[in-house]
């Protein structure tokens, strides 16, 4: 009997590290500890850790000298939530089941197409949480790009919504709304869905948190209101209210995209195939029956050109019709942000501003939004051809928009006003002239530095656009941040490349 089984059977005490190992389910043990002793276990083994009849795979730190006493073990908070251990009961190990799916990771890394049941074995592996960071790295960076032919994102696709749960609702047609994102601002979200459940339709929207932006929808609405709700309180409010805004990783919709998500978000990476297959899974998942996909299209936006879109809605349109789901795509204007707030809470001003018909409300934002909201209610069959646009604008400046949206947040837990930033500086033109282009990823990333998303209320609030003459001396922007510190971040990267081009400091 070797010491892995000694230690399954004696079984050490676990103990609660408070160590947030991002999501991931750690257990740190003396090196000394029977487990460790056993052969071919090292600092960054996978083991799996039962508790009683919960059990979860685990990555194994080592640790030296007596930061853990003889006989415990430690466990991250992802480690502790999954296995819920009780007073009295022991923590056992063994080795983890072989992971087969791994050799057709391997197989895509040296280009090979993968069949559907290849596919299927993977994200099965992958949303019971069985592939560690670095075989999870190698799967988003094997399928990356171009990697992937519409085959395998449709099996992709496919296998995502087989993985998790699938939501049913009482009606035939549920509609939904999606943009591919790489646009700062942007947020028509929370207007499309308040117009369109206030025209009696059933939005059941999930929406992400940030990947490589600096604000998701869920992060933008969490401002607003609460998003981590259950299944259950999920569904209530659409009862209730027709739709909803919430983080689709609270319901767990589609397990699989969450892990990968998190791994993409550390990587700097969405890559067309598994962004296809992510968005998608998630609305066969929600229920929904139709959806429109707003893709931007600019020179520094995620989709970059007009070729590049069309291969896009090809890709999309074949994996929705692997699952039945109804596609309608809306190529977009992507050569600068939308709204004047990139950042959660700016964004969330933004939204109000719009919902409410304030007079200093973007109105490039408002117009996006109805012109979404028009193309959902059309396809919904809700209003005739050429009618939904002036439908939708009639729903906003009626104030019935305004009204479901915040019926919507109440239901949800509470309306509440969005955080201001402590800090801001505001960055003025270096010269005098004329806007002719804005870097969008430049923005994206000098908010980010300054603390959005994890900072809800730091972020950037734009006082000119493309086509603007300045004058030397006037605002730009205004950067807004938690910290001294992450505003210098901020400032010390845009002072590397302006984001705004036509207008240069004179020699």
């Amino acid at each position: 009997m070797n010491d892995l089984h000694d230690a399954h059977v004696a079984g050490l005490t676990p103990v609660r590290s408070g160590i947030d190992a991002h999501h991931e389910a750690v257990v740190f043990m003396r090196r000394d500890c029977p487990v460790c002793r056993s052969e071919g276990l090292e600092g960054h083994s996978r083991v799996q850790a039962h508790v009683g009849t919960r059990s979860v795979i685990a990555q194994l730190f080592v640790v030296e000298g007596d930061l853990i006493a003889p006989g415990t073990v430690a466990l991250s908070e992802a480690a502790w939530t999954a296995l819920s251990p009780q007073p009295g009961e022991a923590a056992r190990f063994s080795h983890p089941p072989t992971l087969d799916s791994m050799s057709a990771v391997r197989r895509k890394i040296y280009g090979e197409t993968l069949g559907p049941g290849e596919i299927q074995a993977i994200v099965q592996d992958i949303a019971a949480g069985r592939y560690s960071n670095v075989e999870l790295a190698a799967f988003v960076a094997a399928s990356g790009g171009t990697r992937m032919n519409r085959d395998e994102i449709a099996a992709l696709t496919i296998a995502m919504v087989k993985a998790g749960r699938r939501l049913e609702w009482p009606q035939s047609l549920v509609v939904d709304k999606h943009c591919v994102g790489g646009l700062p601002g942007n947020r028509t979200t929370p207007i499309v869905v308040a117009i369109v459940a206030a025209n009696g339709l059933l939005m059941p929207k999930t929406s992400s948190r940030a990947i490589t932006s600096p604000a998701g929808t869920a992060d933008t609405m969490e401002t607003l209101a609460p998003v981590d709700l259950t299944l259950d309180a999920m569904r209530s409010v659409v009862e209730r209210e027709n739709g909803c805004v919430v983080w689709g990783g609270a319901v767990a919709l589609s397990p699989a995209d969450d892990v990968l998500i998190r791994v993409e978000r550390a990587l700097d990476i969405d890559s067309e195939g598994q962004l296809i297959a992510s968005v998608l899974s998630k609305k066969a998942a929600a229920g929904s029956t139709h959806v429109v996909i707003d893709i931007p299209v600019g020179p520094t936006a995620k989709v970059r050109s007009a070729a590049a879109a069309d291969q896009l809605i090809l890709g999309l349109r074949a994996a929705a019709q692997a699952i039945g789901l109804k596609l309608h795509a809306l190529v977009t204007d992507g050569t600068q942000p939308v709204g004047r707030g990139i950042g959660p809470a700016l964004e969330a001003h933004d939204v109000v501003r719009v919902l409410k018909r304030s007079a200093d409300a973007p109105q490039d934002l408002r117009e996006r939004a109805l012109v979404l909201a028009g193309a959902v209610l059309e396809m919904a069959g809700h209003a005739a051809p050429g009618h939904g646009v002036p439908l939708a604008r009639a729903t906003l400046d009626e104030g019935r928009a305004w009204r479901k949206f915040a019926a919507i947040c109440e239901a949800q837990g509470g309306l509440r006003e969005p955080p201001v930033a402590p800090i801001r500086e505001v960055v003025a033109a270096p010269a005098s002239g004329r806007i002719t282009s804005v870097d969008c990823r430049r923005l994206a990333r000098a908010a980010k530095l300054a603390g959005a998303p994890a900072a809800p209320a730091a972020g950037i609030e734009l006082h000119a656009s493309v086509g603007a003459r300045v004058a030397k001396g006037q605002p730009l922007f205004t950067l807004h941040a938690q910290t001294r510190g992450e505003l210098q971040y901020a400032l010390d990267y845009l002072r590397q490349g302006p984001p705004f081009h036509g207008i240069e400091e004179a020699p």
